[in-house]
């Protein structure tokens, strides 16, 4: 005969009691029995042969152990279950459920920020790591406090840690960059389309503003026959390095901002045609040692012309910053520019406006006019506008070698340039999730899924309808324009791979069958589509 002390401390102890009397009674192994299914402990819980159970809630007295039991004694059972620590988890996880990012719409549990969670339930400590898609995320201080607060609320807690980190920079399409920029995550480019209206300006002190919030930047000087940037900053060494071994440029830096410049190169502005400037540019841009980047801004040139479709076809742009004045000579322009980036799918995220206004005598004067910039936000959909004033400060700091953000970082051009960062950073963690949820296959109702990046609307395809709409050279005469890939090449059963993203653009896809196609949105969208119907069947859309 034996007997159970059991002076439980909650009430899943107290259920697992129970479950484990009931097991007693016909098992013929009791001790076995507990070795075995016993995933979690219970503190001071003894099988002796004196005493009763003084546990209130406990109605087993007394245990008969036939066979081998009465040989087995349970000397003690710890009270740190690892399903009590399971159960922990999902409370602290669900209390940092009701954390949403604001740019991504989603929890920070279901974006995947919360990493390496250590629940010690017994003594009530709690501690894990929100690794955020970048560190000059603008909320990053809000998530820390929010889950110290709601983690902290669940009654077992005593004592929450909370670190904050940020993933390693890395675009989306990495596959498919120059060497030299596989481990940059996003490229902005600043572009006017118009020169003299402060595209440098702005790109250089947007630069040192994401610099400032903690992103790892980088400045590239896409003008060839002017170069600004050697201008506007100050690096000791003034001259680019080359790596013998590799041909690699290493980057000079400033403040701890890579910087690449045809005026680094030591000479001067070029004079030559245009497809040998492309070249230097292409050259300059992807043969450069960048290394790990948050941010890799572009300053472009003025213009419509080869440079900017050179530098949009060779590299993969996140987003553009859209530079302008007042007037409406340069609207004009700028239009232009917008329309281009269109054109390639750049989306543009913002529009600075700059020399807007001064203040004198307790008035604000705007002596070049007003609405260019509202011009462009209401014509091209572009939601952000941000308007810079006239300051002579703010001019000269841009001939000294040292930014204005960095000459007076609480000023309030800087605290514009904040905002514009912020933006930057927002909508960049916008287009990247967008893109990398584009095109999905959903093997639950084999179709493929689809979103564009900046629609709203989702449609379904057939995996084999897509295969069977392939534009490349195997499936379809570059010459005569004959359908070579026929009907009965692709079979109904088909299935994708891999998706990965190419840009805004497409996705390239990886079939069962060992092809892979590149697949533009615009095709995709154009393609016959599915209907997802309430019983999660199929069928065409006619």
């Amino acid at each position: 005969m034996g007997a159970i002390d059991c002076p439980y401390y909650n009430c899943a102890a107290r259920l697992f009691h129970s479950s484990v009397c009931v097991t007693a009674h016909t098992s013929h192994e009791f001790g076995v029995c507990i070795n075995k299914s016993l995933r979690f402990t219970l503190r001071s819980c003894q099988l002796d042969q004196k005493r009763d159970c003084k546990e209130p809630q406990c109605s087993i007295k007394r245990l008969a152990l036939p066979c081998k039991a009465t040989s087995h004694a349970v000397e003690s059972i710890s009270l740190s279950p690892i399903i009590s620590e399971r159960n922990a988890e999902k409370d602290v996880l669900a209390a940092l459920e009701a954390i949403v990012d604001p740019d991504l719409g989603m929890s920070i549990v279901s974006c995947g920020f919360v990493k390496d969670l250590k629940v010690d339930e017994a003594v009530g400590q709690v501690s894990f790591r929100l690794e955020l898609t970048t560190p000059a995320c603008p909320v990053k201080d809000d998530f820390e406090q929010q889950a110290k607060e709601r983690v902290a609320i669940l009654p077992w807690v005593k004592d929450v840690n909370v670190t904050m980190s940020a993933q390693a920079a890395k675009p989306v399409f990495g596959e498919n960059m120059p060497r030299g920029l596989q481990n940059v995550s996003n490229i902005i480019a600043v572009s006017s389309c118009k020169g003299g209206v402060g595209k440098s300006t702005v790109a250089v002190n947007l630069s040192y503003s994401l610099a400032g919030m903690g992103a790892k930047v980088g400045i590239f000087d896409a003008d060839v026959y002017g170069p600004s940037l050697p201008a506007m900053v100050s690096p000791e060494l003034c001259i680019l390095q080359m790596v013998p071994e590799t041909k690699s440029i290493i980057p000079t830096e400033y403040l701890g901002v890579k910087l690449v410049s045809f005026g680094f190169t030591g000479q001067g502005s070029a004079i030559m045609r245009g497809p040998m400037v492309s070249g230097i540019i292409n050259q300059l841009l992807t043969t450069t040692e960048w290394g790990e980047l948050d941010y890799l801004v572009i300053d472009m040139p003025p213009g419509t012309g080869d440079i900017q479709l050179t530098l949009c076809q060779v590299i993969p742009l996140t987003a553009a910053v859209i530079v302008t004045t007042p007037q409406k000579l340069a609207f004009v322009d700028v239009a232009k520019g917008v329309r281009m980036f269109s054109t390639l799918k750049v989306p543009c995220i913002a529009v600075v406006e700059n020399m807007c206004h001064f203040d004198a005598d307790g008035k604000r004067y705007y002596p070049f006019g007003r609405g260019s910039g509202r011009q462009v936000v209401q014509q091209f959909g572009i939601t952000h506008l941000f308007e810079l004033p006239i300051r002579s400060n703010l001019s000269s700091s841009g001939d000294t070698g040292k930014p204005e953000v960095v000459n007076d970082p609480v000023g309030d051009v800087a605290k514009i340039f904040s905002d514009i960062g912020v933006c930057v950073v927002q909508e960049c963690a916008k287009i990247r999730q967008q893109v990398v949820t584009a095109v999905t296959y959903d093997k639950r109702i084999q179709a493929i899924r689809v979103k564009v990046p900046g629609s709203s609307e989702e449609f379904l395809l057939h995996p084999a309808t897509v295969r069977r709409n392939d534009r490349s050279a195997q499936s379809i005469d570059e010459w005569s324009g004959r359908q070579l890939l026929k009907y009965t090449d692709v079979p109904e059963d088909i299935e994708p791979t891999s998706i990965r993203p190419m840009g805004n653009y497409a996705v390239e896809i990886s079939w069962s069958d060992g092809f892979h196609q590149v697949a533009p949105f615009d095709q995709l969208q154009a393609m016959e589509r599915l209907v997802d119907t309430s019983s999660c069947d199929t069928q065409w859309k006619h």
